[in-house]
């Protein structure tokens, strides 16, 4: 407010050209103010409203309220949104990008119901909601004049009240007063018009939503160009061309010339125990990290019928399942010497090897040898079994 304008009051509002936005007049019951809402609204003082404790039958007739128009407005937004939905699909992937998927045409109108429906609804739904507060309640108004009277407290309990609101044209709040006292009010009260809300108001928020919504439209037909027009942007092109060697490829960097190097003496992979004893002896004295369970015995019987018993027989008693042809001589595991031999040792003799037979340690995983010396131990004891052996049933 300048310094030059008056606070706007109810005398000042009451008189001749004031700034009044209602008049309001309370009546003691609801026939009262359905009898006088009859000769007010056929008066056309100006915009003939009600505020009552509860609803009240025959109210909206007596007031002259037309039907809401919201049900139209969803109905009508709905059918927009469905076929605006429907052509759009038709125009993306029938005619802009044409693609067959699963075998049906570009145009087939089944698989565009889904998202019709979902924007049908969503059309629908805005319209609706924003319908009911922006365009029918005028809302948000924030300070409302009819809060802030004096009669408030007795609308909210128990008396019924009709404002005379002004709306469009010219309105004499003492007109207005009169017409109200004649029929019937008990109390009358004039509401000064509040201030302007600002930014705040529906009108500006209204306007908001459409420039929004205006600015989507440009932004959208805009970008839909540039991706024509511009379809490669590479955003960070520094990334492509940037200094590599490839495993084959020759370099100048190492002094033989390979781009692939082979790992220092002495790299150990992740995950990889390397086998540390540097002789037999040093083995002996390993003990096996495995339990005999049935699950470790049948591993070692799996893993020594695939790789040993074709060299030292399926009973470990040196007789290969090869001819005379085969030429070398192996050992038999079931021998006095073989037997007095610590695990360890017929361990290390895995791993490196022994006489004619080559190393197994590529063929073999370390839980594979130990459980391999296992079912040797079983072998051994089954050919060599002592009376107690007979007399436990062949229980360990």
């Amino acid at each position: 407010m300048t310094g030059g304008e008056r606070m706007v009051t109810a005398e000042t509002a009451a008189e001749p050209g004031g700034k009044a936005f209602a008049v309001l007049g309370l009546f003691e019951t609801a026939e009262d103010i359905l009898a006088a809402a009859q000769g007010l609204r056929d008066k056309g003082l100006g915009r003939l409203e009600a505020y009552t404790p509860y609803p009240v039958h025959g109210l909206d007739a007596a007031l002259g309220h037309r039907r809401s128009p919201l049900a139209g407005m969803v109905l009508v937004m709905g059918f927009i949104g469905a076929v605006s939905a429907f052509l759009f699909q038709m125009w993306a992937t029938g005619i802009d990008y044409p693609i067959v998927v699963g075998g049906k045409a570009p145009m087939a109108w089944q698989a565009f119901i889904p998202i019709l429906f979902e924007v049908m609804v969503l059309f629908a739904t805005f319209t609706a909601g924003l319908g009911m507060l922006l365009l029918m309640n005028r809302l948000p108004f924030y300070g409302h004049p009819i809060l802030s009277s004096a009669s408030i407290g007795k609308i909210t309990r128990d008396r019924f009240a009709l404002s005379l609101e002004a709306y469009g044209g010219a309105f004499d709040a003492r007109e207005a007063r009169a017409a109200l006292e004649e029929a019937g009010a008990t109390e009358v009260e004039i509401l000064p018009a509040p201030e302007p809300s600002g930014p705040w108001s529906a009108n500006y928020l209204l306007k908001g939503f459409f420039a929004v919504g205006a600015a989507c439209l440009v932004a959208g037909y805009a970008t839909y160009w540039a991706v024509k027009l511009f379809p490669v942007l590479p955003p960070m092109v520094h990334m492509e061309d940037q200094p590599k060697l490839d495993p084959q490829e020759p370099s100048a960097l190492f002094r033989d010339g390979r781009g692939m190097q082979s790992p220092p003496s002495g790299t150990v992979a992740r995950g990889f125990l390397p086998y540390s004893p540097a002789a037999p002896e040093e083995a002996a004295g390993l003990a096996n990290p495995l339990p005999r369970t049935e699950p470790v015995l049948d591993r070692g019987q799996k893993a020594y019928r695939t790789h040993c018993a074709v060299c030292h027989g399926v009973l470990g008693d040196g007789v290969p399942t090869l001819t005379a042809s085969y030429g070398a001589k192996p050992a038999n595991l079931q021998a006095r010497a073989i037997r007095e031999l610590s695990d360890g040792k017929i361990y290390d003799a895995i791993v490196r090897g022994k006489n004619a037979m080559p190393s197994y340690a590529p063929h073999l995983s370390v839980e594979d040898r130990w459980s391999v010396v296992h079912y040797v131990r079983v072998l051994q004891r089954a050919q060599n079994a002592t009376d107690e052996d007979l007399e436990r049933g062949g229980r360990p």
